[in-house]
């Protein structure tokens, strides 16, 4: 009776140990059971970081690449096409600024004489451009941008590259008749290089405000800087001829990128560097300087 008693015995005592045993395996391998971490499981099971299989199913970013890390945003081809490498862009000044600027002139996209310098009006003709060709409006120039303008357009032409002004010259002024002078036309807003009333050179040009109005009359050049800072403004004159007083001749940087929306504080602005630079080796001290309507 003793020994079945016994037997009996061991029997539950096994049976409650496999019992056991199997509760174990089942809160290890159950991260969501009695706080357990999938990581310190007793009997060693892998953690679902470990494993795809093991991984929650449905959702596209819970799929791991091969170091179990969800895939870079720099993989994107969105990201990828943005990140397109500008050729020309605000602040440049080449010759391939001024060609881009004739071949948008072209299309209808630019509609002033090509300066080659890139600006907010620049950037503006290219935003319009890029639009109508349904690409992204960036306002800068990639290499997507320019094969299709160079596909849509021609080669631009020596004119069309440097015409001699946008603005059509008036009449020059009798005084401007005579010698060498800077003709310059507050009514048609050029300067024109006359020697002996024939005209060498002209440009497009820009005044002061009504509050900074540019003197008129009849003047000479005092002397002259290739390069020059205004004491009073702080602000780069290029190729400066002053004629009077401090109100000179000189290459506006803000001219060239926003055009007639804006105004001098009294000299006379030129936008088109590379003719300024040209007539500014020509003319001398002392040369007539005439500003008329």
């Amino acid at each position: 009776m003793k020994r079945t008693t016994s037997v009996i015995r061991r029997a539950v005592l096994a049976a409650a140990a496999v019992a056991l045993a199997a509760g174990c395996t089942a809160q290890a391998a159950d991260p969501g059971v009695g706080g357990a971490s999938p990581s310190t499981g007793a009997t060693g099971t892998a953690s679902p970081s470990d494993s795809p299989s093991s991984a929650p199913t449905g959702s596209p970013s819970d799929s791991p690449t091969t170091d179990a890390k969800p895939p870079s945003p720099s993989a994107s081809p969105s990201t990828s096409a943005s990140a397109a490498k500008a050729l020309m862009g605000d602040g440049d000044e080449t010759e391939q600024v001024r060609e881009l600027q004739a071949r948008l002139r072209q299309l209808g996209h630019f509609d002033r004489a090509p300066t080659g310098f890139y600006g907010t009006m620049t950037a503006a003709s290219v935003t319009a451009f890029q639009k109508k060709q349904g690409l992204p409006g960036t306002g800068s120039v990639d290499e997507t941008t320019w094969q299709r303008l160079l596909a849509g357009s021609k080669k631009p032409t020596a004119d069309e590259l440097k015409p001699s002004t946008t603005n059509k010259l008036d009449t020059p002024d009798a005084r401007c008749m005579t010698g060498r002078v800077l003709c310059i036309s507050k009514e048609s807003r050029t300067l024109a290089w006359m020697i002996d009333g024939r005209v060498v050179s002209s440009m497009d040009v820009r005044f002061g405000s009504e509050n900074t109005p540019t003197r008129e009359g009849t003047f000479s050049v005092g002397w002259k800087a290739r390069k020059w800072t205004s004491t009073i403004y702080h602000t780069p004159m290029p190729y400066a001829m002053f004629f009077s007083g401090g109100q000179a001749v000189h290459y506006s940087a803000d001219f060239a990128a926003r055009g007639y929306n804006g105004a001098s504080h009294g000299c006379v602005n030129v936008r088109d560097k590379a003719k300024l630079s040209a007539l500014f080796d020509q003319v001398k001290a002392g040369d007539k300087v005439v500003v008329h309507w």
